[in-house]
């Protein structure tokens, strides 16, 4: 299982990666094609949704990397059970709120594609497309907020706790 789930964060945070190498294609592509008098349409839109896609594709990567912001004054002041309390209490809201949002953006991006939606600049770009990618990205970020959680659960630490000191993505 751990084996997979490194696959699923790996994976995720490789087409994230992909994704802002296209952010850089697509700025130097219109950079160079204004020196040349010529228009690259829908550049400008393409690279806003490979910017929020890669975001959200990231989320559960950086999570697993100790990379998100965390305001640890509470938490690192405790100890023993009331340490493990506090990190259960605030990876089960964590969980439960990404979970819903998860949850939304999946419908939301199903409606987009059951009701044809397109987006409304130069290029018809099918909504449901870069609402896809972010989707996935807020699903991977649940799974590695289950992951974690049920690490403390069994009395282990967070992946985020000791992320200088593994390898894992």
């Amino acid at each position: 299982m751990r084996t997979a789930l490194s696959i699923l964060y790996r994976a995720a945070e490789i087409l994230g990666a992909v994704l802002l190498a296209a952010i850089a294609v697509l700025i130097v592509t219109q950079v160079v094609s204004r020196l040349l008098n010529v228009m690259v349409p829908g550049a400008d839109e393409l690279a806003g949704y490979c910017m929020a896609a890669s975001f959200f594709l990231m989320l559960g990567p950086a999570l697993r990397r100790g990379a998100h912001i965390r305001v640890g004054v509470l938490v690192e002041r405790l100890n023993g059970a009331a340490r493990r309390a506090m990190e259960l209490l605030c990876l089960g809201f964590a969980t439960a709120l990404s979970a819903y949002f998860a949850w939304y953006w999946l419908r939301m991006t199903y409606d987009s594609y059951d009701f044809g939606d397109l987006s409304q600049g130069v290029l018809p770009v099918p909504l449901w497309m870069p609402q896809a990618l972010m989707a996935v990205g807020l699903v991977v970020l649940v799974v590695a907020l289950v992951d974690d959680l049920l690490a403390v659960l069994q009395g282990r630490d967070a992946s985020y706790q000791h992320a200088g000191m593994q390898s894992e993505g």
